[in-house]
């Protein structure tokens, strides 16, 4: 894996735009998994590769991390499934935006700061939280809003198929208490969700 992570370092400056989005947005999401001493790497300089240490400790955790969950739920009964932390509202945000407007990493962007409002709207972090993700992720030039042409019924009716919907229950993967900690649930105020969805789309 030393090999591989060195590698990605070295590359990491000159990659091509979508591969940079890429690799930027996955660290940045297992940065919020992982708690507060990884999320003291990503400020440290590595989300402009201005430290080519951090970046690499950062790459290496996200991939143990990843390794470890998989590892506990390979039949993703639902541990597994915290990995895709803002993907619910990213993959909206492809679908009623158009594939191809917008990177997968930027759309899941997004779709992260949204669940973290969610999150705070339900009480579940404190505001200390949304700051730091907005900071980290506008630090990374990621988007931190949807796409303007967004509605909530657009993202209503996208997220109403999305896969992690069971019995007609839409459930979601969001932060809960201290950074780090993240829950995947079908338990949660509706309100909260309208009110995410319509304090980021103007109709």
């Amino acid at each position: 894996m030393e090999k591989l992570i060195a590698s990605i370092v070295d590359d990491y400056a000159s990659l091509v735009y979508y591969n940079n989005i890429s690799y930027t947005s996955n660290v940045v999401l297992s940065s919020l998994l992982q708690g507060i001493f990884l999320q003291a790497y990503m400020q440290s300089g590595v989300v402009n590769c201005r430290n080519p240490n951090a970046l690499a400790y950062a790459i290496k955790r996200s991939c143990e991390n990843k390794a470890e969950v998989v590892s506990l739920d390979e039949k993703e009964s639902g541990l597994r499934a915290t990995l895709n932390l803002g993907h619910t509202f990213g993959h909206a945000i492809e679908t009623g935006f158009g594939y191809g407007q917008w990177l997968h990493g930027e759309a899941v962007a997004a779709g992260t700061v949204m669940a973290v409002d969610m999150s705070y709207r339900l009480g579940w972090i404190d505001s200390s939280i949304v700051k730091r993700v907005d900071d980290i992720l506008l630090r990374t030039k990621l988007p931190t809003a949807s796409p303007e042409t967004m509605t909530v019924e657009m993202f209503k009716s996208v997220m109403a198929v999305d896969k992690k919907v069971a019995d007609g229950l839409l459930r979601l993967i969001l932060l809960k208490g201290p950074l780090g900690n993240c829950v995947f649930t079908g338990e949660y105020d509706r309100k909260a969700l309208d009110d995410t969805l319509s304090a980021f789309c103007k109709s």
